[in-house]
């Protein structure tokens, strides 16, 4: 399967088993983020399959919601059956942090640690005047960070290990997801 038809067979099986809307419009954020983090760590060409992981990483995520267990093993399972990359399925089985994987590959280790970052940056847009990331500055995203009330469910401890797991500090890994956010801000509706 090539690469386009390997998108658009994702954003078939994306219609098929999702059906909020926000969680699709995540799935584009860490599809567009993982996109500027291959660029940034010298791995485009493999900028399809990191994009491709971001935008399947949460497939089973309705599915799983009762059972968080179990979720990106349905994943694996659906997308093994469809013929993606063995590489894309890894990737998105480890990416959860509660099944305590360890990251082998820049993928995985890009997966794991930065796509939390995206809902994140969407909370901090939602509380901005005009509820757009155009408005979302670094210095309000370092700021939000610190609160630990503010988007309780967001894992500030996976995201902190992108300066270990990849190299970039909060401040470097805010900016690239902000960045990569912001380019695609029509789709995400903000």
């Amino acid at each position: 399967m090539n690469q386009q038809n390997q998108r658009q067979k994702a954003l078939e099986l994306i219609d098929q088993y999702i059906k909020n809307d926000n969680l699709k419009k995540h799935l584009l954020a860490a599809e567009n983020l993982m996109r500027h983090l291959a660029r940034k760590l010298n791995q485009e060409k493999d900028e399809e399959t990191w994009a491709l992981a971001g935008l399947l990483h949460d497939l089973d995520w309705e599915m799983t919601k009762e059972t968080p267990e179990k979720h990106t093993f349905i994943a694996a399972e659906i997308l093994k059956k469809e013929g993606f990359s063995d590489e894309i399925i890894e990737a998105i089985k480890k990416h959860h942090p509660g099944h305590n994987f360890v990251h082998n590959t820049l993928l995985e280790k890009a997966l794991y640690c930065c796509e939390e970052l995206t809902g994140f940056i969407t909370a901090v847009a939602l509380v901005m005047p005009s509820k757009k990331l155009n408005e979302v500055t670094i210095e309000r995203l370092l700021k939000k960070f610190k609160e630990p009330s503010f988007a309780r469910g967001v894992n500030r401890e996976v995201i902190l290990q992108s300066e270990a797991m990849l190299g970039f500090n909060l401040e470097q890994i805010m900016s690239i997801a902000l960045q990569s956010m912001q380019e695609i801000s029509n789709q995400l509706g903000l």
